[in-house]
């Protein structure tokens, strides 16, 4: 029993903390990242950079877009469609999208 309580208490402080991922630590998978960024392709491209009447997301800060997704999903932001958009993703998610839109 001395031996388990150790063991299960670092794997639920690493579960813990596998929650906590910002644009500035997130891991990256490209083909998985991709294939998530698939669902934002109808609105603003696929890569992003769609011109028109939604903006383009292609090119900014990765910060700049989590903070943004993150409003959106806590609906702390006003829009159309994205906060319904953004509440379907976890945190980690809207990181690694994020991420994967600043590079494009």
């Amino acid at each position: 029993m001395k031996v388990i309580t150790p063991i299960l208490s670092c794997g639920l402080l690493t579960l813990g903390l596998a929650g906590t991922a910002s644009a500035d630590n997130v891991s990256l998978d490209p083909l998985a990242d991709s294939v998530l960024a698939g669902g934002c392709a109808g609105c603003h491209g696929t890569a992003g950079a769609l011109e028109g009447l939604v903006p383009a997301i292609a090119g900014r800060p990765a910060d700049e877009l989590e903070t943004l997704l993150l409003q959106f999903k806590n609906e702390d932001a006003q829009a159309t469609v994205m906060n319904r958009i953004a509440a379907g993703y976890t945190d980690d998610e809207l990181a690694r999208l994020a991420v994967y839109f600043s590079a494009q």
